[in-house]
């Protein structure tokens, strides 16, 4: 299995009862396809999966495998335990999990190797680790994440390390057979230049055509357009990442009339006008910028 390309991770849209809103995630979905994403993620992070109530994932999870079969489109979902895995056997649609190395324990780098790797065997479809130390607490260099790249069912990588570090060259200078998935979002230009295979990428709920732009001139080696579409990618990325993941992106949405509300629930709060404001206008400016 060889994942390229864009994936959007599906926020969770609540209406003014604070329901969750499916209608609008039903459409988010499609929109995001429509606009070129090669697949989509259910239930990640972005999701506030930690949220809902068991119901409320499975109803999550029945509308985005329902648009995935429709479009004949890869879904990711979210599972980082046995038991989470297992519950994706009778979902024909799902083409993998992507599943976030143990947080908080903090186990070593032997220790999460040796986890993933049970998961790994367990589960019902391969596994795209999540790679994010700044919020797990554990790091993993390139030697570990070249030891996940030998586990047979891990296909995939989503890397996430806060930026562009000595183990990201590593890494890339000598690839592991692993789909290479960018998820810092506001580095997810100097990831492609290296060589990631795509990206998982939130922003990408916004303008999600010019994110599909980029990752295709990265790969179709047009530095020219992939450079300055990336800088303003950039700033759109971090503009939407001022507040905690995903506060603005439903800020921007709910401006832009696509989801019922911007509510998100504790314990994270809703963004701040004024980060609203500026994501907002880093999308204008990137929509409005001539294409060469």
């Amino acid at each position: 299995m060889t994942l390229t390309g864009l994936y959007v991770p599906l926020i969770t849209p609540f209406d003014r009862s604070g329901a969750v809103a499916f209608d609008a995630l039903d459409a988010l979905a499609n929109q995001a396809l429509d606009d070129g994403a090669r697949g989509l993620v259910a239930l990640g992070t972005t999701a506030e999966p930690s949220s809902l109530t068991p119901a409320e994932q499975q109803a999550v999870l029945d509308v985005a495998a329902r648009v995935c079969r429709a479009r004949h489109a890869p879904l990711v979902v979210g599972a980082n335990t046995s038991a989470n895995l297992q519950n994706l056997r009778n979902h024909a649609e799902v083409t993998a999990a992507l599943t976030v190395v143990p947080p908080f324990v903090r186990p070593g780098e032997d220790g999460a190797v040796a986890y993933l790797t049970r998961l790994a065997t367990e589960s019902p479809v391969p596994l795209i680790v999540y790679d994010i130390p700044y919020r797990t607490g554990q790091y993993l260099s390139a030697a570990a994440l070249r030891r996940l790249a030998d586990v047979p069912g891990i296909v995939g990588l989503k890397y996430a390390a806060g930026g562009i570090n000595a183990d990201t060259v590593d890494l890339f200078a000598d690839l592991p057979d692993l789909a290479i998935l960018g998820g810092d979002d506001a580095f997810i230009s100097p990831l492609l230049a290296l060589g990631a295979h795509g990206g998982i990428l939130a922003s990408a709920h916004i303008a999600t055509a010019e994110f599909v732009r980029l990752i295709d001139a990265w790969h179709a080696g047009d530095v020219t357009v992939a450079r300055a579409l990336g800088g303003r990618i950039g700033r759109l990325s971090a503009a939407l990442f001022a507040e905690p993941n995903p506060t603005v992106i439903k800020a921007v949405l709910h401006a832009q009339g696509r989801i019922p509300t911007p509510d998100v629930r504790l314990p994270l709060l809703p963004a701040h006008p004024d980060s609203t404001s500026a994501a907002l206008t880093a999308a204008e400016l990137l929509l409005a910028a001539p294409r060469a």
